[in-house]
């Protein structure tokens, strides 16, 4: 593991963070992936799917968002009362504000559209932000 620390936040059953999770360790195995998921189902299912770090809830965003280089997931991590509520106004303050690169995915989902967005694949969005891991990975000199 590395000294760069790429934090995936996902909620409800997770899927999405599982999918992040698995392609950032295919792609970028030296990288340390840290896993919060709103709730344990989805936290166990990023920890599945090879996160090196997992945690649940708030206080486990708050904490995380400080220590990350990136932060990952779906636009609705950053905005308050997302993901069906799942998303504390905590928690999109912490995602907010870290000082990490964060890379979201454009998920029109749980009330939330995102205007002048292809409607992409799941699959299709994940490369994007692969690449885009790529290269604030290369700019870091990790690479």
């Amino acid at each position: 593991m590395s000294d760069f620390n790429v934090l995936v936040m996902d909620g409800q059953g997770g899927g999405v963070g599982r999918q992040l999770v698995e392609n950032i360790k295919r792609s970028f195995p030296s990288v340390t992936v840290t896993a919060v998921g709103t709730n344990a189902l989805a936290s166990q299912a990023m920890l599945k799917a090879g996160a090196d770090h997992a945690a649940t809830g708030e206080n486990a965003v708050v904490v995380a968002a400080r220590r990350a280089d990136v932060i990952i997931g779906p636009v609705g991590i950053a905005i308050a009362d997302a993901l069906w509520g799942e998303i504390s106004p905590a928690m999109a303050c912490a995602v907010g504000s870290s000082g990490a690169a964060r890379i979201l995915l454009p998920m029109n989902l749980c009330g939330n559209y995102v205007a002048g967005v292809s409607d992409l694949s799941l699959p299709a969005m994940i490369a994007d932000a692969l690449s885009q891991l790529g290269k604030v990975l290369s700019e870091k000199g990790c690479l």
